[in-house]
């Protein structure tokens, strides 16, 4: 079994690496940058009293406590955006473990000599404790050096790690109950977005705090790492981990390898729209994880908007105002600055879109592009139809988001121009074309670390946009990432060359991956 779980750790190791730099040096940055911006009480306080009860920013890193104080702040902006990504990397790190090994072969060729099914998929769940280990390590590490105790960087730390699990039970179940990686995937990220949308509801609505005890997210939350650690909560996530696990480990020997127990059609009636082409076809193929992007966007945009009308600098001292950009926060002090804040991350959603495309070109050449060839198709013409269809669908993401976010700031009373906010939605897109050009010229270059390339880069950089301006490094350095060169629309100005230079770049290395493209041979593992 350690020869697996080891093999395991070594396909994961970009993933697990990616994570683990943005769980310390966000761990770190966080603490850090509130001290040396807050360094005397009454600032502190000031911040508090403007900030606490602000239900956008509850919104988006949840329920605050002491965050007059460092460790109350670390909890709150540490834990709650590291508990998200927490639970993205628990998912992704059980679906890969299990369905996309079945998917690629490798698991038939493993059970053909003495593995039994129990011991290979004992050994991807410690392969997963061990990469959860590692993010814990990373994150209690980097609140260590900052001065925090040991004890309650520990427990915050612990709080991520309690996500992880138990989104990777989620993933584990999802990878029996569908037959592909894909759907898999679609599955446990609808059930980890039903989850988030608890707990932003018990975090922002009155009345709905209770909903905190039917989300991994809200025991985080409730461990109340750093203000007054309540370890009994960990005892939910350990039980739930431990049903899911034993409940996914006991439906793998119900069913066939390669598929799943999720009811399907042997037979249909023929459906012959999309298959005139191999774009079209592949739209067919995605539509359903589209229409979830589509729908999780547009969701989350509305109910984002409609809380646009709670955000005023009326209560915020002018010298806390000056200093609050310097935390990653500063354009949010107005309903408009809030939205046109919220499409930083939106920006980030339709960037990994993007990546998420650089994986299906990966999956789909190792599954059938040798049958596709096999008929009068073009390897150009094939690749080049996959970029046109990423753009379009990135492009139905971005102006979604920009007319929910429109519709839920209409729906609480602000006014906001929908030209305004579907130009933001359209100002997202150039950053995602220079990652799409990125990515499939790793593609085209690296076909086996293409999808860790082209997550990484969006990680690495958006991290560094949040984080490094409060290390106060030369200008030229807080340059390199492409979202410091994003106009955050419609509160500040659209900027035509910054666009007009990622677009660029996207083109010239998408014409680059073209080129390797048609040159190199096809991989089917």
């Amino acid at each position: 079994m350690v020869p697996l779980a080891g093999r395991a750790l070594r396909d994961a190791r970009t993933r697990t690496v990616v994570f683990a730099y943005l769980f310390a040096v966000y761990s770190y940055v966080q603490p850090v940058g509130y001290r040396h911006t807050y360094p005397e009480t009454a600032d502190r306080l000031a911040f508090a009293r403007g900030f606490a009860d602000n239900t956008g920013l509850r919104l988006l890193y949840g329920q605050p406590h002491q965050i007059q104080t460092i460790a109350g702040y670390a909890a709150w902006r540490v834990g709650g955006v590291l508990a998200i990504a927490a639970a993205v990397f628990g998912l992704l790190a059980a679906v890969r473990a299990t369905r996309a090994e079945e998917d690629s072969g490798r698991t038939d060729h493993l059970l053909a000599g003495p593995v039994s099914r129990r011991v290979l998929y004992t050994a991807a769940y410690t392969a997963i404790a061990a990469g959860v280990g590692a993010l814990w390590l990373a994150e209690f590490a980097g609140l260590v050096v900052t001065g925090l105790p040991v004890a309650g960087s520990a427990c915050l730390a612990t709080a991520a790690a309690s996500v992880a699990v138990t989104c990777a039970g989620i993933g584990a179940l999802a990878g029996q109950l569908a037959a592909s990686r894909r759907a898999a995937l679609a599955l446990g990220g609808a059930v980890t977005g039903v989850l988030l949308l608890l707990r932003v509801l018990a975090d922002t609505v009155a009345g709905l705090g209770w909903l905190r005890w039917l989300t991994p997210l809200g025991w985080a939350e409730q461990l109340r790492p750093l203000t007054g650690a309540r370890p009994l909560v960990l005892l939910l996530p350990v039980v739930v981990t431990g049903v899911l696990l034993a409940v996914a480990t006991r439906l793998v020997r119900g069913r066939d390898i390669g598929a799943g127990l999720l009811p399907s059609r042997d037979s249909a009636d023929p459906w012959l729209h999309l298959l005139r082409s191999t774009t079209s076809q592949a739209l067919r193929g995605q539509g359903g994880v589209l229409a979830a992007w589509l729908g999780t966007v547009a969701i989350f945009m509305f109910v984002l908007g409609t809380v646009s009308h709670s955000i005023s600098s009326a209560d915020v001292p002018q010298n806390v105002q000056r200093e609050i950009a310097k935390l990653g926060s500063g354009s949010i002090l107005t309903p408009t600055g809030y939205l046109a804040f919220l499409f930083l991350f939106v920006t980030l959603a339709v960037s990994l879109f993007a990546c998420v495309q650089i994986g299906v070109l990966r999956q789909d050449e190792a599954q059938h592009l040798e049958t596709l060839l096999a008929q009068p198709l073009s390897r150009g013409g094939w690749l080049a139809g996959r970029f046109v269809l990423a753009g379009v669908a990135a492009t139905a993401i971005a102006l979604t988001a920009g007319l929910a976010a429109w519709a839920g700031a209409a729906a609480s009373g602000v006014r906001v121009a929908l030209p305004s906010l579907l130009e933001a939605g359209a100002n997202t897109l150039p950053t995602a074309g220079l990652f799409l050009g990125l990515g499939a010229l790793g593609y085209a270059l690296v076909p086996r670390a293409a999808s860790g390339i082209a997550y990484g880069l969006v990680a690495v950089t958006f991290l560094w946009q949040l984080v490094g301006s409060l290390l106060s490094p030369p200008r030229w350095l807080l340059d390199l990432t492409p979202f410091a060169h994003v106009g955050l629309v419609p509160a500040q100005p659209f900027r035509p060359v910054a666009a007009a230079v990622m677009v660029g770049i996207g083109l010239l290395a998408g014409l680059g991956a073209l080129a390797s493209f048609l040159r190199r041979d096809l991989t089917t593992t």
